[in-house]
């Protein structure tokens, strides 16, 4: 869940252009799973929001294909009309708002955590790593640790493995599969490994782009009221995962 640097988006101009497309085109990162990934099967962009999205799409009526884009330059070439939406496990924030507009949230606000290789890491006189220009990465710069910022969450991680970081800060749902999977190696850091954060994640859209943020907002209620939204969380984030209630 992520805080951009919007000073370059806010310079851009913007233009209500996506319905006179024929085809909506939905921008992601494609490497932070669950919620965006690469399939190495397919080479296709995968996890819970390229199937959340073609699901959206559909009820919407819409056309819609898939562009991969950077993390770090994601909202300026929104802004600039490489694409039409962002879905890239992007939390709301007023921050934001303030150049993008969102749709409503369609995951409840998800907690974020520390990992580490130790429970009882330093992490606020130590050095914590997190993705740049998330929330993570806000969080740690007011906290009173050193941040060390990384383009990519995996390296983050990798910078507590070699040492770089005491620990590492980013959302749990990331942070998870990485901690089951690392034979103790990692793990949570004591008493922060639920870290509430932000207000939910959304899907991007240039503030002109009034018609569309309806028609997602209108799917996305739809998926809530029939009980498909919360399906689909719980596919991706498992059965305890946060749900609409």
């Amino acid at each position: 869940m992520k805080k951009l640097m919007l000073a370059a988006a806010a310079l851009a101009l913007t233009s209500g252009m996506a319905l006179s497309q024929d085809v909506v085109r939905m921008g992601t990162e494609g490497a932070y799973p669950p919620y965006n990934f690469v399939n190495d099967s397919t080479g296709e962009v995968d996890g819970f929001e390229r199937e959340l999205g073609d699901e959206l799409c559909k009820r919407a009526e819409l056309n819609c294909t898939w562009v991969k884009n950077d993390w770090d330059s994601i909202i300026p070439n929104l802004v600039s009309a490489n694409y039409d939406t962002i879905m890239a496990g992007m939390n709301i924030n007023e921050e934001r708002k303030q150049v993008i507009q969102f749709t409503q949230p369609y995951t409840p606000a998800m907690p974020s955590a520390y990992a580490a290789l130790a429970a009882d890491a330093d992490i606020e006189g130590g050095v914590v790593s997190a993705q740049t220009s998330t929330i993570q990465a806000g969080h740690v710069a007011e906290s009173g640790a050193t941040l060390l910022e990384f383009a990519t969450p995996d390296e983050t991680v990798a910078a507590v493995r070699n040492g770089e970081a005491d620990a590492v800060f980013a959302d749990k749902d990331y942070l998870a599969p990485l901690v089951e999977q690392s034979n103790g190696e990692l793990v949570w850091v004591d008493g922060h490994d639920t870290v509430p954060l932000g207000e939910g994640i959304g899907m991007g859209l240039r503030q002109s782009d009034a018609e569309l943020k309806d028609k997602f907002d209108a799917a996305i209620t739809a998926m809530k009221d029939d009980g498909s939204l919360n399906e689909l969380i719980k596919k991706w984030f498992g059965e305890d995962a946060m749900l609409f209630e």
